[in-house]
C-alpha cells in the first residue's frame, strides 16, 4: 500500500514543501523511520532527531520553520498546524486501508435467538450470543465470543472485539468501540449489612453510552442499582477501568488505565483521570477538572483546574488531623516568615 507527501497533504488539510509524489509505505518514528517512511515531530524534544531521521516524509508545524541546516534534508514535508491531529488522522486511514472488513451476517457458530433483531449490514462473529429482543444495529460488528443480553441495543457502526459481554437492557451508541474483554453491565457492588452477612440488592438499571465512546480491555462499567450507569459522547475509557453503578461520565472526558471510580459520582465534561486514580463515591467533578495520576480524589471539586495529592496511609483519626493540618500548612509557612522577619 502506498501513498504520496500530496495525498497525505490532501488527508490532513496541509501543505507540501519537497517532492509530492515521493512513494511511501508505512508509518514510523523518527528514529526507526526509512526512505519510505511517513513520520512527525509534535513534542519539541525530539526535534534533534530531525538531523538523523532517513524518513521520506515528515509532517511538522508550520512554526518549526524555518528547518536549521541538516534537519530533514533528504525528506518532503508536510507543514500543518498540528501535526498530533495530522498524525492522528492518517493513522486512522492507514488503519483502515489494512483492516480486512468484516462481512455482513452471522457465522455459522453464532446463537441467536428468535426475537433478536440484526440489521443485514451488521457482522456477527463466531461462536457469539445474541439474546431475544436484543436489537443490532446497521454496520455494527461484533467479534467473536462476544455475548448480548436480552434487550441490549448496539448502535450502528460499533465495533466490538472479542469477548466483550454487553449485559441485558444496556445501550451503545453510535460508532463505539470496545476493546477485548470489556464487561457493560454487570451487577454494581451493592449489599445491605445483615446479622454479619451480605444481603444482595438487585441492580435493577443499566448502561446508556453516547456516540464515539472507546472503552478499553477489560474494563467493566457496572449497571445501575435503579437509574442507569451513564457514559457520554466521545468519552474514552482506557484497559482496566472500573466504573461503579450510577456513575455519570460527561462528554469528551477521559481516564487512563487503572483508575477506579465509586458509585454515583459523577464527572463533569472534558475532565481527565491519571493512571490509577481514585475517585472515590457520590462526589461531583466540575467540568475541565484534571486529575494526576495516582491521586486520590476525596471530596467533590468544583472548580476547572489541575488536582494532584499522595498523603500517606495512617489510622483514621490520625490521618484526618494530618489532612486538616497539611490544607494550612502554606498559611503556617507565611506567618513563620513573617516572624522570622520580626526576630532574626
Amino acid at each position: 500500500m502506498l501513498t504520496t507527501p500530496q495525498a497525505i497533504a490532501t488527508l490532513v488539510n496541509g501543505r507540501v514543501q519537497g517532492d509530492p509524489l515521493r512513494p511511501l509505505a508505512g508509518l514510523a518514528t523518527l528514529r526507526a523511520a526509512g526512505p519510505d517512511s511517513v513520520s512527525f515531530l509534535s513534542n519539541p524534544r525530539y526535534r534533534s532527531q530531525l538531523a538523523s531521521t532517513r524518513a521520506g516524509c515528515v509532517i511538522l508545524a508550520e512554526r518549526s520553520l524555518p528547518l536549521e541546516a541538516g534537519e530533514c534534508a533528504q525528506a518532503s514535508l508536510v507543514l500543518v498546524e498540528d501535526p498530533y491531529l495530522a498524525y492522528a488522522r492518517l493513522s486512522q486511514w492507514w488503519a483502515a486501508q489494512r483492516r480486512a472488513p468484516a462481512l455482513a451476517g452471522v457465522h455459522p457458530s453464532a446463537v441467536v435467538e428468535p426475537g433478536a433483531r440484526l440489521h443485514p449490514s451488521a457482522s456477527v462473529g463466531a461462536f457469539c450470543h445474541v439474546a431475544a429482543g436484543a436489537v443490532v444495529e446497521a454496520g455494527a460488528v461484533l467479534g467473536p465470543h462476544c455475548v448480548i443480553g436480552a434487550d441490549a441495543v448496539v448502535g450502528a457502526h460499533s465495533r466490538l472485539a472479542a469477548s466483550v459481554s454487553l449485559m441485558w437492557g444496556c445501550r451503545l451508541g453510535e460508532r463505539n468501540l470496545l476493546h477485548p474483554g470489556v464487561v457493560i453491565g454487570a451487577d454494581g457492588f451493592g449489599f445491605a449489612p445483615h446479622a454479619g452477612q451480605w444481603v444482595k440488592i438487585e441492580q435493577l438499571g443499566a448502561v446508556r453510552t453516547g456516540h464515539d465512546v472507546e472503552i478499553g480491555a477489560n474494563t467493566c462499567v457496572d449497571r445501575g442499582a435503579l437509574e442507569d450507569t451513564v457514559i457520554e459522547d466521545g468519552v474514552k475509557l482506557d484497559n482496566l477501568i472500573q466504573i461503579g453503578h450510577n456513575v455519570h461520565i460527561g462528554r469528551g472526558s477521559a481516564m487512563a488505565g487503572c483508575v477506579g471510580v465509586a458509585g454515583s459520582a459523577t464527572i463533569g465534561q472534558r475532565c481527565t483521570v491519571g493512571g490509577g486514580a481514585i475517585i472515590l463515591g457520590h462526589l461531583s467533578l466540575a467540568d475541565d477538572v484534571h486529575v494526576s495520576a495516582a491521586t486520590v480524589v476525596t471530596r467533590s471539586i468544583h472548580k476547572a483546574g489541575q488536582y494532584s495529592g499522595v498523603f500517606p496511609f495512617d489510622d483514621n483519626a490520625a490521618w484526618e488531623k494530618n489532612a486538616a493540618t497539611l490544607r494550612q500548612l502554606h498559611q503556617m509557612r507565611d506567618r513563620l516568615r513573617q516572624l522570622e522577619k520580626k526576630f532574626p
